[in-house]
């Protein structure tokens, strides 16, 4: 046989170098996939706008712990001069829990790196632009006036425990109104979380201090 006639040797490629139609496509659907996850993680992991000046969640702030405040006040002028245990144990309860939540207020706007007062008025951040603006805090719901503050200050005994849960029981649904106003305003956890805690726990006082109330009323 004429050598060159004679069967070329056929070459078979080896696995380094042979070609897999479905490779390519599946190396780009992993970096695509690759890609498509560190997006979502950025997305994910993205820190949220810190509230301005003029938030909702400043507004909270400011406002509930100035209505804090005057429950604090109201709490220690019964805690000092009552001789029924229960009204004693729910004013200390009071001033200790509401004292606490004033501290995370202000801590708050100082992360925040917002001032702890304002010129704007009180609960402006609830319903801004619509109806008439309250000119002081004492306009906020629940809020004692000057002359009950004074009254509750200048009573002792029964008469004192009858004051201050009637006007406890007003501040605490002040409160809760206040609280429940936030809620669909602010998309921020740890602000939902300190609302709602006190939309539970002075609902669930305000049904304690009724029941105190009736019983002094008797």
């Amino acid at each position: 046989m004429n050598p060159v006639e004679a069967e070329a040797p056929s070459v078979v490629p080896d696995a380094a170098t042979r070609h897999t139609p479905g490779l390519t496509t599946m190396v780009v659907a992993v970096v695509a996939a690759l890609v498509l996850g560190a997006v979502a993680g950025v997305m994910l992991v993205r820190p949220q706008q810190t509230p301005s000046d003029s938030s909702a969640e400043a507004g909270f702030a400011r406002d509930m712990s100035v209505h804090h405040a005057q429950a604090v006040d109201m709490a220690f002028s019964v805690y000092q001069t009552t001789h029924n245990a229960q009204i004693k144990n729910l004013a200390y309860d009071i001033i200790n829990t509401q004292r606490a939540q004033i501290g995370m207020f202000s801590g708050w706007l100082q992360q925040w790196e917002l001032p702890q007062t304002t010129v704007r008025p009180p609960m402006q951040w609830a319903d801004p632009g619509h109806g008439e603006p309250m000119t002081t805090y004492e306009d906020m719901p629940g809020m004692a006036s000057d002359f009950q503050m004074a009254q509750l200050a200048s009573l002792h005994g029964r008469p004192a425990d009858r004051l201050f849960l009637t006007l406890m029981i007003e501040h605490h649904k002040g409160g809760v109104a206040m609280a429940e106003s936030i809620l669909p305003l602010t998309d921020r956890a740890e602000v939902q979380r300190l609302a709602q805690t006190i939309v539970d726990g002075q609902q669930a006082e305000i049904v304690n201090m009724q029941e105190m109330l009736a019983g002094l009323n008797k």
